[in-house]
C-alpha cells in the first residue's frame, strides 16, 4: 500500500483503475473502503482513496488533526501518485478537507463533489459538544462513542433494512483508538467558517445530500448551492449522512455521470 510522509504523519492510500484521476475522501470515522461499493462505478477512471491522518492505516500526528494538516497531506498523496490536478470529492470531513485544499491549492482540483457537508463552522454549542466528546473517548475509550454515533451517521432506511451497513461502518470505524478520535474531534472543532470560500469555487461542483441527514442537512447543501456559481445539487431519498454508502449504486451512477460530463 502506498505510504507518504507529510509533515508529522505517514498517509496511506490506494490507486485503483486507469483513467482520469478522481480523489476521494471519506468520512469521519471510517476510512477508504467507504467508497469501494460506490466506486466499482468509476471504472474509467483512476480513483486514488486516501486514509485521512488518525483514519484507517494514516497515523494521526502530533497535536489536533486540524484542516490545514488535511489539506496538505492530500497534497503529498497527489505529489507520490505523479497526480497534478484532479476531480476531488469529499463526505463531510472529506469536504471540509477540501475547503482547505481548495483555498490552499485552487490550481490542483478540476472539479469538486461536496456529500453530505457543510461549509459552516461548528456553532459554540457544537464547538463545546465535540471538544467533550474528544475528553471522554480518552477516558471511556471506541466503542461508546462509535454506538453512539452510528444512529447519526446512518439514515433510519439503512438501519432498519440494511443492517450489514451498519456493520460495516461499525467495523471501518473501530480501527480508530481513542487518541486519533480525540485528535480528528478537536481539528473539526477547530475548522474555520469555509462560506465566504464558496464564491471563489469556479470549477464544476456537485452537492450531495441524504434525505434523512440530521448532520448536513438540506438547508446545508442549498446554502452550498446558493453561494457557489453553476453547482448542481442532488438529494438521495432514504439516506443519511453517509449516503455514498447506504445508496452506493446511485451514488456511483451520479457520479459517473458527473465525471463523464466534466472529463
Amino acid at each position: 500500500m502506498p505510504t507518504v510522509r507529510s509533515e508529522d504523519a505517514d498517509i496511506v492510500y490506494e490507486s485503483l483503475g486507469q483513467g482520469p484521476p478522481v480523489v476521494l475522501l471519506h468520512p469521519f470515522p471510517v476510512h477508504r473502503d467507504f467508497w469501494k461499493p460506490a466506486a466499482q462505478s468509476l471504472t474509467s477512471y483512476r480513483i486514488i482513496l486516501p486514509d485521512l491522518r488518525g483514519h484507517g492505516d494514516s497515523a494521526i500526528g502530533d497535536g489536533p488533526a486540524i484542516m490545514s494538516k488535511h489539506a496538505n497531506d492530500i497534497a503529498r498523496v497527489l505529489d507520490d501518485a505523479g497526480v497534478g490536478r484532479a476531480v476531488m470529492m469529499g463526505v463531510s470531513i472529506g469536504g471540509y478537507a477540501l475547503f482547505e485544499f481548495w483555498r490552499r491549492f485552487p490550481g490542483r482540483a478540476s472539479a469538486l463533489v461536496l456529500s453530505n457537508t457543510k461549509a459552516s463552522a461548528d456553532s459554540t454549542e457544537a464547538r463545546a459538544a465535540r471538544l467533550r466528546s474528544a475528553a471522554d473517548v480518552l477516558e471511556h475509550g471506541v466503542e461508546p462513542f462509535i454506538e453512539s454515533m452510528l444512529p447519526k451517521l446512518i439514515g433510519n432506511t439503512a438501519r432498519t433494512m440494511r443492517p450489514d451497513l451498519v456493520e460495516g461502518a461499525r467495523r471501518m470505524a473501530l480501527k480508530m483508538s481513542p487518541q486519533d478520535i480525540s485528535q480528528v474531534q478537536q481539528g473539526m472543532a477547530d475548522r474555520t467558517d469555509s462560506i465566504p470560500t464558496l464564491k471563489t469555487i469556479n470549477v464544476p461542483t456537485q452537492i450531495i445530500a441524504g434525505e434523512e441527514d440530521a448532520l448536513a442537512t438540506l438547508a446545508d447543501a442549498e446554502a452550498m448551492k446558493a453561494h457557489i456559481s453553476g453547482a448542481s445539487l442532488a438529494i438521495i431519498q432514504k439516506a443519511g449522512h453517509y449516503a455514498p454508502w447506504e445508496r452506493a449504486e446511485e451514488v456511483g451512477l451520479l457520479l459517473r455521470q458527473f465525471l463523464d460530463a466534466h472529463r
